[in-house]
């Protein structure tokens, strides 16, 4: 009988959303003064990005669009102070909210009573508290703070709540910045879009038929608004990647290992199959850079023994030597697999072109090895344990599947319920393959130094970052350019490059798809490069394992050299 009693007073999961979207709906009132009010979305252009600039007054969009190496300069001098920079981007990620779906609550008297204190010590004590002093940070909600609300896109876990800050948070709360908003993620963070039952589906600032990616998306849609300019996401096959590029922003994969994880929320955390890492999404190149910087000076590894006790090496250059090196690009065109829609193309040759006039830099073209092979191995240590624990998450709340969440979890051949002997056999295929692709790197050596050292190797390779620019919502199916890189644990840095334009990025009427996938990738775009118009085109370096510091040196190079991004994203 008590089961019973218990079963009937349970909350059905539209209730719960109900919950958790008065709290997000609550948290946005209590902002002062009170946000402008959006136009109904059905007056709104499907490019909503310059929306804010006409609500906020001057000085608020001047500080939203202010690049954050330069808000902390500004922080730091006294010109403006950390309430008003926190206040205006609080206003701001409210109307982001209300034009793309993106906050599962703000912060605003826990970031103004923090922006207050950082004022009071710059004034009393005539400097800054640290790197980021008042510098405003959002965070993917499953990034656990302490109190607060941690149910990583599940129903289910709608009332757990973080029983302290994760680690990499006290770094940054330490080094002086303030944090203000909390931002949406997918069911069971496994998609490259960002939807979910609680908060329903994100959509993309530039165009909002399209996705702003996942399952960080978010965070990219909040910077796509310039209701950030610097957040917190994570990555396990692209989830920092796909909505930084999907945005036109800026994002980094690290390495393994650099940047702590303790106190996030997820499924099966004791997995070390793939290691899901978390960076940083930025407005600005020196953004991330800021971000990675700070935090490995925090020395995390003393509190997360996992960590490498490696510090950051930005006072040695990698591509400035005496002896004229060049900086060796190798280019990989498409994958093999899927063959990239005409935008990513383009924007790949533009890039190609401007550097081949750079004499610095030799390019080179670059063979893919065995991506298909990859995907088959990572997505076969995703769910070692079948999707049970996904499973049980999702269906205890009776939530219904979201698409994509059943197309990774169900309509996946590789999900299977493995045995340890099967678990071993598949993290030797993984090592197997670090390796072989490991000698094709080296293989693209021209010769060996004295003391034995490899001369001539390629120094980052440039890459789509997926099969196409933002896709329509529930239709990201394609994981192989981003999830490439974390079966290997590269280093992979997105940046901005340009727009879709359908006078340009035709449909080519003479290709014949490879296969169901690549089939499949292809009619999306034969359907219509209309329906693209002014979607962000982004591409993607990429490092060996550990040289976080090289992949990012190299991407200043190449923005000096080239003049990106050829289009304005603000």
């Amino acid at each position: 009988m008590e089961d019973s009693t218990a079963t009937m007073s349970k909350p059905t999961w539209q209730e719960v959303a109900k919950v958790a979207q008065n709290h997000r709906d609550d948290s946005i009132r209590r902002v002062e003064p009170p946000i402008p009010e959006v136009p109904d979305p059905d007056q709104l252009p499907l490019d909503r990005t310059d929306v804010p600039k006409y609500l906020l007054s001057t000085e608020e969009t001047v500080i939203t669009q202010t690049a954050p190496e330069d808000l902390v300069a500004s922080l730091a001098s006294g010109k403006y102070t950390s309430t008003t920079v926190t206040n205006a981007f609080l206003r701001r990620a409210g109307l982001a909210q209300a034009l793309a779906n993106c906050i599962t609550e703000l912060l605003p008297e826990q970031a103004m009573a923090r922006a207050k204190f950082l004022d009071e010590y710059l004034s009393k004590h005539g400097k800054p508290i640290g790197p980021l002093h008042g510098l405003p940070i959002s965070v993917k909600e499953h990034i656990g703070m302490k109190d607060l609300g941690l149910n990583a896109g599940f129903v289910s876990w709608w009332d757990r709540k973080g029983e302290d800050d994760a680690l990499v948070l006290k770094i940054l709360n330490n080094a002086g910045c303030v944090f203000y908003a909390r931002t949406t993620q997918p069911q069971t963070l496994m998609h490259l879009e960002t939807s979910s039952n609680l908060y329903g589906v994100t959509v993309n600032p530039f165009n909002s038929q399209l996705t702003p990616g996942g399952s960080s998306g978010g965070e990219g849609a909040l910077l796509a608004l310039r209701g950030s300019c610097l957040g917190l996401g994570t990555d396990i096959g692209g989830s920092i990647r796909s909505p930084s590029a999907n945005c036109g922003v800026y994002g980094l994969r690290p390495s393994s290992y650099r940047i702590p994880v303790s106190g996030w929320s997820a499924t099966m955390l004791g997995q070390e199959q793939i290691i899901a890492v978390l960076g940083p999404l930025s407005t600005s190149l020196e953004g991330v850079k800021l971000f990675m910087k700070t935090v490995i000076s925090g020395k995390p590894w003393l509190n997360e023994p996992s960590l490498v006790p490696l510090p950051w090496r930005d006072q040695e250059s990698y591509l400035d030597k005496p002896s004229g090196k060049k900086l060796k690009v190798g280019v990989i065109w498409h994958d093999g697999v899927v063959k990239p829609h005409p935008p990513v193309l383009r924007a790949l040759q533009e890039v190609v072109d401007k550097l081949k006039n750079v004499p610095s830099v030799e390019i080179v073209e670059w063979k893919p090895y065995k991506h298909d092979e990859a995907w088959s191995i990572i997505s076969s240590l995703y769910f070692c344990d079948g999707g049970q624990q996904e499973t049980a998450a999702i269906e205890a709340s009776g939530e219904p599947w979201r698409p994509l969440s059943k197309f990774i979890l169900k309509d996946n051949p590789w999900v299977k319920r493995l045995t340890v002997e099967e678990i071993w056999h598949w993290t030797t295929k993984r090592e197997t393959y670090k390796t072989e692709y490991a000698k094709v790197w080296n293989d693209t050596a021209t010769g060996t130094s004295e003391t034995g050292e490899l001369e001539g190797v390629v120094d980052v390779i440039l890459c789509p970052v997926g099969p196409g620019v933002a896709p329509p919502l529930d239709c990201a199916r394609y994981w192989g350019y981003t999830a490439q890189w974390n079966l290997l644990d590269y280093p992979a840095l997105i940046f901005p490059v340009t727009k879709v334009d359908p006078t340009m990025d035709v449909v080519d009427q003479d290709y014949r798809p490879m296969n169901e996938k690549d089939e499949y990738n292809h009619q999306l775009w034969k359907s219509g490069p209309e329906k693209y118009k002014g979607a962000p085109v982004s591409l993607q370096l990429v490092g060996r394992r550990y040289e976080d510091e090289k992949v990012i040196e190299a991407m200043e190079f190449i923005k000096e050299n080239t003049g990106l991004p050829f289009a304005n994203f603000v």
